[in-house]
């Protein structure tokens, strides 16, 4: 179960709104969302929750990139919303890697050895030699906060704050921000 919501700011404070997120694909559909809902480009918060597992915030102000932060960054990979947070540059990959990777995996017998498979090394006695598995899964995620720990630190929550934060983190936030009775109108 998944709960979203915007929070922009205004000259008047902060306006909340839940949100839907059926049609939202990517961050680039989650940032334009926002910046609807922004005035005269304001800042806008979008704020996405699935049941205590993670939480993550997408901050945009004006036409700036965003800022997103995730609390928990291998529960988020395992949803379809948090895949969206968790950019390549965000997880440290090149962009666009996982499309190469998934083509060279397609390629098949490329070292010369039967059904693709590398020779075993051998010893002079002819035993297998084991080498130690060196090999880190490039597509792992971190487990734990990712992404941006200052996301929130000028609207009067700080990087410790953020950390610290686990269930009904929206309340929380909404608080630090003034902003917990309109967020309570829609939630």
């Amino acid at each position: 179960m998944y709960f979203a919501a915007l929070l922009a700011r205004t000259e008047d404070g902060w306006e909340a709104s839940d949100t839907e997120l059926d049609d939202v694909e990517t961050l680039s559909d989650l940032t334009d969302l926002a910046r609807e809902a922004s005035v005269d480009e304001d800042t806008v918060l979008v704020y996405i929750e699935q049941e205590d597992a993670w939480f993550g915030v997408v901050r945009v102000d004006g036409e700036e990139d965003p800022r997103i932060y995730v609390s928990d960054a291998s529960a988020a990979a395992r949803s379809s919303y948090g895949e969206i947070l968790l950019t390549d540059e965000m997880l440290g990959r090149e962009p666009g890697a996982e499309d190469e990777i998934a083509a060279l995996e397609e390629l098949v017998d490329l070292d010369g050895t039967e059904d693709g498979e590398p020779e075993a090394a051998q010893d002079s006695a002819g035993a297998a030699v084991t080498e130690p598995d060196l090999d880190h899964d490039p597509d792992a995620v971190p487990a734990g906060p990712l992404g941006d720990l200052g996301v929130l630190s000028d609207l009067g929550l700080s990087e410790k704050d953020l950390l610290t934060l686990r269930t009904d983190a929206l309340a929380e936030i909404a608080d630090a921000l003034g902003a917990a009775e309109v967020l309570e109108a829609v939630r």
